[in-house]
Parts: C-alpha cells; structure tokens; sequence
C-alpha cells in the first residue's frame, strides 16, 4: 500500500478542538450520527474448515499467540478461553462482572473492557487471575503502552490513560467517541465510530492531535507491521490505510460486500476481512502497491469478528448468532 489510490484530494486534517464550538465540520459524514453496523447476514452459510460448537452470541474474539489461546468475548458474563493448537478441547470459562464489550491482546494475556460497570480487566495466561482498573465511563478496546493503560472511554468522548491503576491524564478533544486505541510503534491512535474517523493521541502533551475521516462509516481497525492502521469502512465498503503522526489516509481499496471485522496475520502481511452481507471472509496480501486478493472462503453465520495465528496462518471467524467458531487453514 506504498503508491496512492482512490483517495480523494483535499481531505481536510484537524487538530484537536472543542466539539462543542462546532456541531458540524468537514470530518463529520453527517448531522445525524450513527454508529455503522455490520449487515444482517443471510441465514444460511456452508462454512469452510471445521466449526467449533458455541451456543452463545460471540462479540469479539482474539489470538494470544505468546500464550497459546484464543479468547472469547460473548453476551454472557465470562471470557472464554480456548486452546490455539486444539481448539476443540473443552474450553475454559472465566468469571467477568458483566458481559465483555471488547477485547484487545496483550503479548501474555488479554484486556477485557465491560461498559456495564466501567470497568477493564487485565486477564493474564494461562494463569487467568484478572486484576481490575475501574474507569469514570464505558471504555472501548484498550491498549497497553509500557506501564500505562490507554483506555478509550466509549460515552466519555475522551481517552484516560493510567499507571499504576490510577488515571494519570484524561485526554480529550474532538472525538465524538472513542472506540479503540491502536499502537504503531511510538504513536498512538483513537479510533471514533461515531465520528467514523481517526484521530493522533499525543500521550506526553496529553491533546488529541491530527484526525481524519475514516470513510463513510468506519467498523473496526487493526494495524500491521508497516505501522499502518487499516479500517474496515463497512458503510463505504472499502479497505481503508492510513499513516500515523500525522494520521493520513494513504489508500481506498474497494471491499463489496459491508465488511466488518478485520485481524492481520504479520508474518502473512494477510489483512483478513469478513464481509457480513455475504457470510464470507477475504485474505488481501498489503504487502505491495495495493491489497491483492489472495484468499475467499464462506463462513458462518454472522461472521462480525476474526482473528489469527501468525505462526500457524489459521483464521478463526466467529459468528455473532450462534453459529460457534470457524477454523480454516488458508
């Protein structure tokens, strides 16, 4: 994703300001602000590879490698815990005060957000004794930057960053929402659905700094080894790349489809995408000029999430309705 393509001219970047001053502005997709959903799946699918059984409806699903495992957010109170190389053994449940929202992976463990109370859980494996960080609003997916949690406060408009469990700054400013905390090396970007944009977080200033449109109605995000965010635009269905420091959109690639869930496989350089309207999931190689196709394989029902094994190049799709977890080895 070197070379620029389909990126409209005159994007317009902006520093952190008060949103209160302007309701409206060019980084805004409209006056009535919505958060973009994934499409209603059709009610059938032959999924490719095996498929694990899991009653419950999965929000979220993510890949320790380090620790072998896969975590499992649903709609109940636990985090399922499943085994990366035998997937199929009995999964492990452990105890969460409130149904997980969003999950994010540590190099030993996993942060486990929960709007209901406020509250992130560091859950490290195998050993799985959660230690809690209790925070002033829902807190999206978080990240850890050295010895500091970033935590995006989703009803907050705001991000808290804090060391040694205590809130060291609250940095706000622009953000409509904040979503998701994304690290590329030293930089740190927030992801705002509401807003469907991108925004630099300047830790040591404690300001937002450049945002930017994150397409028409930006889903989810992940980064890759480049130090690139890559953004589903699931309204605009579309593959989104964007620098950091200042963040700035490099490319467009078309995604039909309304794609949704996105995890990257960095030995692969595979940016895999799942499209919800077609119960599919795509492989695009970004190693080069532009996303290539290299992978399409139908999925369980629902497939909103995804994630992988960088050592083994297995993907794993989750169904939000039911449909349990797909394994597939491309």
């Amino acid at each position: 994703m070197r070379r620029l393509v389909a990126v409209v001219s005159g994007v317009t970047l902006l520093a952190g300001c008060s949103q209160t001053a302007e309701p409206h502005d060019d980084l805004q997709v409209t006056d009535n602000l919505a958060v973009a959903v994934p499409a209603t799946s059709p009610a059938s699918s032959a999924p490719t590879g095996t498929v694990i059984p899991l009653a419950d409806k999965i929000t979220s699903i993510v890949a320790v490698p380090q620790a072998r495992t896969i975590a499992v957010a649903t709609a109940n109170p636990a985090l399922l815990l499943l085994n990366l190389d035998d997937p199929n053994a009995p999964a492990r449940s452990v105890p969460m005060p409130g149904p997980v929202t969003s999950i994010s992976a540590l190099p030993d463990g996993v942060l486990a957000s929960i709007a209901s109370t406020k509250q992130v859980l560091t859950v490290p494996l195998p050993g799985a004794t959660s230690t809690t960080l209790q925070v002033a609003n829902a807190p999206g997916s978080a990240a850890v930057s050295g010895d500091r949690t970033i935590v995006p406060l989703t009803d907050g408009k705001a991000v808290d960053v804090l060391r040694g469990g205590v809130v060291e700054k609250k940095i706000s400013g622009s953000m409509f929402s904040a979503d998701q905390v994304l690290l590329t090396g030293q930089n740190v970007v927030v992801l705002d659905r509401l807003r469907t944009a991108l925004f630099d977080i300047d830790l040591a200033d404690g300001k937002v700094g450049a945002g930017q449109r994150a397409g028409q109605g930006a889903g989810n995000a992940t980064t890759d080894r480049y130090g690139r965010v890559l953004v589903t635009d699931t309204r605009g269905g579309a593959l989104l790349a964007f620098t950091t420091n200042p963040v700035m959109l490099k490319q467009r690639y078309p995604v039909p489809g309304t794609p949704y869930g996105i995890a990257y496989d960095s030995k692969r350089d595979l940016a895999w995408v799942t499209l919800t309207e077609r119960n599919e999931v795509v492989g695009y190689n970004v190693a080069g000029g532009e996303p290539r196709e290299t992978h399409r394989f139908a999925t369980v029902v629902q497939p909103n999430s995804v994630t992988v094994d960088p050592d083994s190049g297995r993907v794993f799709v989750a169904s939000a309705t039911g449909g349990g977890v797909q394994v597939m080895q491309p």
